[in-house]
């Protein structure tokens, strides 16, 4: 088969599995779902005002005619990789609003340009050295995989970047905390004239508690809700102790103070902790790349005079 045949064969098998989605797709061979069955039975309910409308973001022609497909693609990614109670906790922990549904589209979205991507190289390796067409299904397959697992990494690591921010920042806050409320400002005062002078991470979280408390919770439950929000010790150590002091009327400052100056301890410790791994992933270029070199110019010299003798 020569390099036209084989490349037509590849673009003819492409063009075929896209006539056969399209197909599929459409609207006679879809399954009504629940909210399609539901729907006629509830158009006489009257539409809400205009001024009642939101101002979010409207959607153009191309997501409204992909959101069913990604809605559909999400779902199978959800069936297949699962933890939706991680993936919320992940997202809460990176500051994102907790909607599952819209990461698993970020997924899809992920996985299909992974394997666009892949399917592309696939396609040109095959247009110039000939490779098999399973190959580059087999790569495709790769890249959508690679795809889905990247976006579930990044989420991680951006959950874990925003936690060494919020950790990097608590010491600060919390003295600015110890300072307004030994100026005589209570709690609720205290954390509205931080959260008015500092920005950050655990700016944010705390302008979140404040909102919650203005909305009608308690300043302990709120606190709490912010400690469930992270997954750092030290943070829940320190909410806390600002609920105890709060409930029991414990001196707020010298808790304050006592919690930034154990966060910069832990802090120290986790430097020392680094550098100490550090350290030993030094040893491993210098034991199999510097110390290797260095016998081998010492012991070179005599075996080329040996050689030479001879």
């Amino acid at each position: 088969m020569t390099d036209l045949a084989r490349s037509g064969a590849i673009l003819g098998f492409l063009a075929g599995f896209g006539l056969l989605l399209m197909w599929s797709g459409l609207p006679r061979h879809r399954q009504a779902g629940l909210a399609d069955r539901v729907l006629p039975y509830l158009k006489d309910t009257p539409r809400p005002s205009n001024l009642l409308a939101g101002d979010g973001p409207t959607r153009g022609v191309v997501a409204t005619l992909l959101a069913p497909v990604l809605g559909g693609l999400s779902a199978q990614v959800e069936r297949v990789m699962g933890g939706a109670p991680s993936v919320r906790r992940r997202l809460l922990r990176a500051g994102l609003a907790p909607d599952v549904d819209r990461f698993r589209a970020q997924q899809v979205v992920w996985g299909v340009c992974a394997g666009v991507t892949m399917l592309a190289l696939g396609s040109l390796s095959a247009f110039i050295q000939g490779t098999s067409p399973a190959l580059v299904l087999l790569l495709t397959a790769i890249g959508v995989m690679s795809g889905v697992a990247g976006a579930d990494w990044f989420l991680s690591h951006r959950a874990a970047k925003r936690e060494e921010r919020m950790l990097a920042e608590f010491p600060t806050v919390a003295e600015l905390l110890a300072l307004a409320v030994g100026a005589g400002e209570g709690a609720v005062g205290a954390l509205e004239r931080v959260c008015r002078l500092s920005h950050g991470a655990l700016s944010d979280e705390l302008r979140r508690c404040l909102a919650d408390a203005r909305a009608g919770a308690s300043l302990p439950v709120a606190l709490q809700g912010l400690a469930d929000r992270t997954g750092l010790m030290s943070l829940t150590r320190f909410v806390d102790g600002i609920v105890i002091a709060v409930e029991r009327g414990t001196p707020l400052a010298d808790v304050l103070r006592a919690q930034a100056q154990d966060v910069r301890e832990e802090g120290r410790r986790l430097i020392m902790e680094a550098g100490g791994k550090k350290e030993i992933a030094m040893m491993v270029p210098v034991v199999f790349l510097v110390l290797p070199i260095t016998v081998l110019f010492a012991v070179y010299p005599g075996f080329s005079f040996l050689n030479f003798t001879m």
